[in-house]
């Protein structure tokens, strides 16, 4: 194992990532822990797939509970401690959207709005406020610690899999860059933006995968959907670069660029 990717000081780090049961989440957890990094995985529901995905890994623990409660926010971050006595890295993946077209304003009432702010924004300053103190405590004493939050590029475009959806993720970028102004230098803030990614995400979802799907893989540069794999790859990449703060990494095959 790396000693420049698996440790920090004289410890192995330690992990923490929302909604990590499948999806981007998972492939997060897997390519960290193949860093040699100790991952505690989580999810609201889906429970089993969670606890078969910690047995899978090295050295991994799962977590069930909801971000957007502030109960279980403080209790996840407390079963990291508890385990593994410190927090390196915490990943907020944990979110939720309604498909709803973007001209339909009816459909996407305030209900819509509250359901996905909830899990989105306040479940991810509620993650944030809970895990700063240790992440604090971590990056006192050896390398800085990080914070990734995963947003979207329909936080930037007229784009998305809703108006509620794509002004929460607008929101995560303006909470990463004021975060990062304010936890430094102990603690580095960034997030990434991907773009169409193959996941369980468009599950019931079919006519919108293979319509976006579609004009991905004709119209971009890379000319593919994303991977939770392509993702996993930027936030191993973000969690040790130690001189970025602040910062939106777009993952989505050059999609901005046309």
């Amino acid at each position: 194992m790396s000693e420049t990717l698996a440790e920090s000081g004289t410890e192995t780090r330690v992990a923490l990532i929302t909604g990590s049961s499948s999806g981007i989440g998972a492939g997060i957890a897997r390519r960290l822990a193949a860093a040699g990094i100790r991952v505690v995985l989580n999810s609201a529901r889906s429970e089993d797939a969670g606890k078969a995905l910690a047995a899978e890994l090295p050295d991994a623990v799962y977590v069930r509970g909801d971000v957007a409660d502030a109960d279980d926010a403080r209790r996840i971050v407390g079963t990291a401690i508890d385990t593994y006595g410190r927090l390196d890295i915490l990943v907020n993946n944990a979110g939720t959207t309604r498909f709803v077209p973007l001209d339909d304003l009816e459909a996407a009432d305030a209900a819509a709005w509250r359901e996905i702010f909830e899990v989105n924004v306040v479940g991810t300053w509620q993650m944030i406020t809970a895990a700063a103190p240790h992440l604090r405590e971590s990056g006192a004493n050896g390398s800085p610690a990080s914070i990734v939050n995963i947003s979207s590029v329909s936080a930037t475009r007229a784009l998305g899999s809703s108006i509620p959806y794509a002004v929460s993720k607008a929101a995560v970028n303006h909470m990463t860059r004021l975060l990062a102004s304010q936890l430094g230098p102990a603690v580095r803030v960034n997030a990434i933006a991907p773009g169409l990614i193959d996941t369980p995400w468009y599950e019931g979802e079919d006519q919108v995968w293979e319509s976006s799907r579609e004009w991905i893989t004709q119209n971009t540069p890379l000319r593919r959907v994303g991977t939770p794999e392509d993702v996993a790859e930027a936030a191993l990449y973000l969690v040790d670069a130690a001189y970025t703060t602040g910062d939106v990494l777009t993952v989505d095959g050059g999609r901005h660029v046309v």
